[in-house]
């Protein structure tokens, strides 16, 4: 995944029903984002760390390393004298004018109202400030900028850390970022957004004031800050993951992104497109080595319908249930010379529900083969069916019992070994019991009373009953034979 000259922007969409590996898919195309180190030298790691930084981001990541160690000033001479700053300048074949080329950074980064610091030619964003003795620090306000090389560091210091205990760990360097869509996420989320900044005031004397300040800042979102990455690192790929993309409304979490993440509108194409940010009014466009994959549940159909628009810009991979993945389960030694009768064969049995599923609600209402791909006994199985398997379909069905029944293969069959019951029958089995056990001493319009209570409970329940042995995994549910004529 790492040349990108013979490797043209993918955007893909995985659709399906629930439980046909579908986020699965993405996590498998996260490993091929990550770059593994299996180096123990701290060299290599910090090498890496540092090559795609500018001189501004090293000194900020000083900082941040020396913040740890409780220290918040520093001279320029403690600056030039860091692992960091060295191993850049070495980078960079750079050996006279070290300290020239911090003091430079320092002040072109420091704000316009420092009283300590005189500039011309400043940058539009300060992070650093100099205090009367003449040290430096980071502004309070800047840190909500550095989160990205925050996590930079924590990363380099564990692999720091794991090599010097000689535990031969490798690091992980992910070159992706993951998001799970929703109804209330939005393009703050993703692009950039107004979110609220708590700082306090840093003094001379190396202290905190006590009193904190609430301000607001653009920042940026999951997606900006990856094609950020991909932007300072062309050499390699990065791949924006996205779980259940149609459960947001899609134009709102892209907005004007929509055009340029376009293979063809990417930076460096031929019709590439450069807008500006809604908030902050920053140029921006997507950098063409960034592959955007997700994922669509098709039985969503109470979640906002995928934008017509992004059809156009995604391909679109189905997903359908894979029964052949599924094992056998039971006495299978035992079973060979005897039809497989202490057994239960989970890929004929998914397929048998899902043949009856399509033909009574529908393709988009099968079952994924993931409902069963843990199942190793037929106490799992059993538990399946009551907790996830039923009452998913009983939902798709609209509660119709004639429709579970057909599915589960229970007409014409004794109450006692159907999976579904209807409410109404079992109510007036039990009201027949009850007329049949009634007790002949009573006085008539006693008995005429508790039965007429009885034949009205009947009548209100409606809707479905699980069989309680299967609940209870007794009497003909405890034996494979049961499971075996869902096969067809």
């Amino acid at each position: 995944m790492s040349d990108m000259s013979t490797h043209e922007p993918t955007n893909i969409i995985y659709t399906g029903v629930a439980g046909t590996g579908k986020t699965y898919r993405l996590l498998q195309i996260a490993k091929q984002y990550t770059d593994y180190l299996t180096e123990t030298d701290n060299e290599a790691l910090l090498g890496q760390l540092l090559q795609s930084l500018s001189w501004r981001e090293v000194l900020c990541l000083i900082f941040l390393d020396l913040r740890a160690e409780q220290q918040d000033l520093v001279k320029v001479r403690e600056l030039v004298d860091h692992p960091f700053f060295i191993t850049k300048a070495a980078q960079n074949s750079r050996e006279k004018n070290l300290e020239s080329t911090a003091w430079l950074e320092l002040r072109r980064h420091s704000p316009i109202d420092s009283k300590t610091v005189s500039f011309d030619n400043r940058a539009s964003q300060a992070y650093f400030d100099k205090d009367n003795s003449g040290a430096w620090y980071l502004l309070p306000e800047s840190m909500v900028l550095l989160t990205e090389l925050s996590q930079q560091l924590a990363e380099f210091q564990q692999a720091q850390h794991d090599n010097q205990s000689n535990q031969n760990k490798s690091m992980g360097q992910q070159r992706f970022s993951m998001v799970s869509f929703h109804q209330a996420y939005g393009y703050e989320e993703f692009v950039e957004g107004i979110r609220p900044v708590m700082s306090g005031s840093i003094h001379a004397n190396n202290s905190h004031s006590s009193n904190t300040q609430m301000s607001y800042a653009v920042q940026d979102g999951a997606f900006l800050k990856l094609c950020q990455r991909a932007a300072r690192d062309p050499l390699h790929r990065y791949a924006m993951l996205i779980d259940e993309i149609n459960r947001a409304n899609v134009s709102r979490v892209f907005g004007e992104l929509l055009s340029l993440i376009e293979p063809d509108k990417r930076a460096g194409k031929p019709n590439a497109m450069t807008i500006h940010l809604a908030y902050s009014g920053r140029a921006f466009s997507v950098p063409a080595n960034v592959d955007i994959y997700a994922t669509m549940n098709t039985q969503d159909h109470s979640l906002a319908p995928l934008d017509m628009a992004l059809r156009r810009r995604f391909r679109f991979i189905d997903c359908p249930p894979q029964p052949e993945l599924l094992p056998i389960i039971g006495d299978i030694a035992s079973a060979t010379d005897r039809a497989q009768a202490d057994t239960v064969d989970l890929s004929k049995l998914l397929t048998g529900l899902n043949m009856r599923i399509t033909q009574t609600l529908g393709a988009e209402a099968q079952l994924g083969h993931a409902f069963l791909f843990s199942v190793d006994d037929l106490a799992q199985l059993q538990m399946v069916l009551v907790e996830q398997i039923i009452p998913q379909l009983a939902q798709a069905a609209g509660g119709q019992v004639v429709i579970l029944q057909y599915i589960f293969r229970d007409e014409q069959q004794p109450l006692s070994t159907q999976f579904i019951h209807d409410s109404q029958t079992v109510m007036s089995h039990d009201l027949h019991r009850s007329l049949n056990h009634s007790n002949d001493t009573l006085p008539q319009h006693q008995m005429f009373a508790g039965q007429g209570a009885l034949f009205g409970q009947a009548m209100d329940v409606g809707g479905y009953r699980i069989n309680a042995d299967l609940i209870a995994k007794t009497g003909d549910f405890s034996k494979p034979a049961i499971y075996q004529r869902l096969y067809e």
